[in-house]
């Protein structure tokens, strides 16, 4: 799933084109922690399971970089909190 991520540092943000649109992760990477302050997918991608997606993207990013992950954003928390398999990148 991380291949379809891209990491735009230039705007600390992770992006997925789907369908020429835009979902994107604002982050901050300090000290081994990835915290992700805003999720957002624009009204074309609401309700696909973008956001899903992106995060799931996201959390594969994490592990490979050995980062732990400090969900900020409201929707980032609750989708972590529904992905068990993912809690251990929780800090």
């Amino acid at each position: 799933m991380s291949d379809l991520i891209t990491d735009n540092t230039s705007l600390n943000r992770f992006e997925l084109v789907e369908q020429g649109h835009v979902a994107y992760a604002d982050y901050e990477i300090e000290t081994g922690v990835l915290s992700i302050k805003y999720v957002f997918a624009p009204d074309e991608l609401r309700g696909t399971g973008s956001a899903g997606r992106l995060m799931a993207g996201i959390t594969d990013i994490a592990r490979a970089r050995g980062l732990k992950i400090i969900p900020i954003c409201g929707y980032a928390a609750s989708w972590l909190r529904k992905h068990k398999e993912h809690h251990d990148l929780m800090a």
